[in-house]
């Protein structure tokens, strides 16, 4: 909630996706006092619901700004390749307080483009003939934007590409990639807390870089709009993700909305950057109709906002087929892209035999192994069959590479996870210590021997 001089202005649910209030007729000369309200409670019917394994940080960890804009201003912009065109970029202008008729220019500089358009009910529709150089995890490229109205003028970094599936490969610029990942929570290294300053975004990903990851997951909610663009700069694909996580209320329409809201913020927020790929529904929610009609619901919504980007979510509900386990779940009709979350040699199996685990799919689509691993405590060593030692963490690593291997329809993997994080549901006292242990870095940023076994796999991953 937002008070500005003791008046109450507005509020916002949801803690991960911007907002903003119109406060122009409440100001007043001299001093203006804004107070700004967090409740972080868990709630039943919320999303996230009160089940879930991070920690419930508080707080603004966020930025907050006072903004001044000309009474006639450009409010959102959409520009991007339509879906599998390179030779033409399309989009809008959307000018709040503008009139049918008023001039807007969109032009990219680089590809020496300048095209003007005009205002029809508060928007501005434009296309551009144009082959831009195409962003890629190789090529981070990306082009100066500059949108213009009499009033008005911003500039943008915008990147380009196309992607798209065919049966089960993922297509980059047409092209086949196997997505080399790691999953990410938005920790901040060395200080324990959440991510609040570009510098910690940089540390994350740097690590993910030398770990020789192409793509990063990040679960499980949509994290700053820093570490978004930060990764777009180095050329990280990314998964984003609402906290649809567990068991929501799948039956309650306000819970619905509220999904619905989040996964509409995130979208208007991100959907001009390049490193987006996925669009996450969900994590890991128990099968039934309730759920597959709410998550069916928020995908069609999602291909209505934005129809360029791939649709996922992590399942955690493989069935036993012939061979061992069968990909079913009739969330996989709903998806492009199927995330699976397995834990062999965790919780589930001993660590010999998950080499020899064999995958079926019943949708012939792309799987991403969405997480995979185990827990370790930084400096704990012991037997490669003794929990919670380094060697232990290593040795699930291997046997799950091997596993993987032998996946046909594997499209790329984001195991879990690039660093240790606190979680109120990991008690484990002088292992755990109210850590989920399962990172490959400590929280106070040592690599353990799972990090180089992961390494040693993405740097024999020719593409």
């Amino acid at each position: 909630m937002v008070y500005l001089n003791g008046e109450r202005i507005g509020k916002h649910v949801g803690g991960y996706t911007p907002f903003q209030f119109e406060v122009t007729d409440k100001l007043k000369e001299g001093n203006n006092f804004v107070l700004v309200k967090v409740d972080n409670k868990r709630k039943r019917e919320n999303v996230p619901t009160v089940n879930q394994d991070w920690w419930n940080y508080g707080g603004i960890t966020r930025s907050v700004h006072l903004i001044t804009v000309p009474k006639s201003h450009i409010n959102d912009y959409s520009v991007q390749l339509p879906k599998g065109v390179t030779n033409a970029i399309t989009g809008w202008v959307s000018v709040a307080n503008g009139k049918d008729g008023d001039a807007v220019s969109i032009a990219i500089p680089e590809l020496k483009k300048t095209v003007n358009t005009v205002l029809k009910n508060g928007k501005a529709e434009f296309s551009i003939k144009a082959k831009p150089k195409l962003w890629s995890p190789t090529s981070p490229k990306t082009y100066e934007v500059i949108l213009k109205t009499a009033t008005d003028e911003i500039t943008d970094q915008i990147g380009f590409r196309t992607i798209a599936t065919e049966g089960s490969k993922i297509l980059l610029n047409g092209k086949q990639i196997f997505l080399k990942g790691i999953s990410i929570h938005e920790e901040a290294p060395f200080k324990t807390g959440r991510v609040v300053s570009v510098e910690e975004c940089k540390i994350l990903l740097e690590w993910a870089k030398e770990l020789g990851c192409n793509f990063i997951r990040l679960a499980h909610y949509p994290h700053s709009e820093a570490m978004v663009r930060e990764a777009e700069k180095m050329g990280f694909l990314i998964w984003s993700e609402i906290p649809v996580y567990w068991t929501i209320q799948f039956d309650n329409e306000d819970t619905y909305a509220n999904a619905k809201n989040q996964l509409t913020e995130m979208i208007s927020r991100d959907k001009n950057r390049a490193a987006v790929v996925l669009w996450s529904m969900a994590n890991e929610t128990p099968e039934g109709e309730s759920r597959l009609s709410f998550i069916g619901n928020l995908a069609e919504q999602a291909r209505k906002l934005d129809d360029t980007r791939l649709i996922t979510a992590a399942l955690d509900t493989q069935a036993q087929g012939d061979d061992g386990n069968l990909i079913e779940d009739p969330l996989g009709k709903v998806v492009d892209v199927i995330g699976i979350n397995a834990y062999c040699g965790w919780y589930a199996g001993a660590t010999d035999t998950c080499a020899q685990l064999k995958w079926a799919s019943a949708y012939n689509k792309p799987m991403i192994m969405s997480e995979v691993g185990g827990g370790a405590l930084y400096g704990h060593h012991g037997e490669k069959n003794e929990r919670w030692t380094e060697e232990y963490q290593a040795e699930v690593f291997k046997t799950n590479i091997e596993m993987m291997r032998n996946i046909d329809f594997l499209s790329g993997l984001s195991p879990w996870i690039l660093m240790d994080f606190r979680s109120s549901r990991r008690p484990l006292r002088r292992i755990q210590d109210d850590f989920n242990r399962k990172g490959l870095i400590s929280e106070q940023g040592m690599k353990k021997q799972a990090f180089f076994t992961l390494q040693e796999y993405y740097e024999k991953e020719n593409n």
